[in-house]
């Protein structure tokens, strides 16, 4: 998710997040992300069956009692995508989710529709909790991943799982339906490293550098006004 302000310069997540959550704005951001992913998903998807696309969703959307019903009627509809959006939320977000995001998740892997983690810093993971939360990729940052490595006397290891080969952690992550994702590949040489650790999906500035949804893709997918306004309008409700 990217942001203008009135100047049309850009604002990052890690900008304007800090001004959304306290006034409880995370919804209406999370409102028009998802409904646009689903919207250029369908359209992408007249010309290529294969398309996917990770959409972010913030745990406090998947906490809200207020927000998801409406959330999980969208996606109700359009479950026929459910192959195609996969969910991302942070590894500390999902270690520390509530039990209603717990629960919520569950009510949208029964749709179909699966989950992933970002931003991971944690390698000894529970892999069979991770399948049971319909967790199906893992993106971890190549550099952690050669950060983490240490030598030990059977060969390469990761430090968090001394007892494993580290060419091993992919093979033991897709034993539990889980793929892993190196992000931030900025090189060749880090394809190289990540391709001797079993990794068979990457993504980085050197495959493609992120750009802006054209123009006319976002006004085809323009969602109704009063889609937009519900979570406002809830939220001025929750303060008064």
């Amino acid at each position: 998710t990217r942001l203008r302000d009135e100047t049309g310069r850009v604002l990052m997540p890690a900008e304007f997040l800090t001004v959304a959550e306290p006034e409880g704005l995370v919804g209406a951001v999370d409102n028009l992300l998802l409904f646009r992913c689903v919207q250029i998903v369908r359209r992408l998807a007249q010309t290529d069956k294969k398309v996917g696309i990770f959409c972010n969703i913030s745990i406090s959307s998947l906490s809200d009692e207020g927000f998801f019903p409406q959330f999980l009627e969208l996606m109700a509809e359009n479950r026929d995508l459910a192959g195609s959006v996969i969910f991302e939320i942070g590894q500390s977000a999902y270690d520390n989710r509530t039990s209603a995001a717990a629960r919520n998740m569950t009510r949208l892997a029964e749709l179909g529709f699966r989950f992933s983690l970002d931003k991971v810093r944690r390698l000894d993971m529970d892999f069979q909790e991770l399948a049971r939360s319909d967790i199906r990729f893992l993106k971890i940052a190549a550099q952690s991943l050669q950060d983490e490595i240490i030598e030990s006397g059977e060969g390469p290891v990761f430090r968090a799982l001394p007892d494993l080969a580290a060419e091993d952690f992919a093979t033991l992550a897709r034993r539990y339906g889980v793929d892993i994702i190196a992000e931030k590949i900025e090189n060749e040489r880090q394809t190289v490293e990540v391709l001797d650790l079993d990794i068979g999906f990457g993504q980085g500035h050197l495959f493609g550098e992120p750009r802006a949804i054209r123009g006319a893709i976002l006004a085809e997918t323009d969602p109704p006004a009063d889609y937009l306004q519900a979570p406002l309008r809830r939220r001025a409700g929750e303060r008064t």
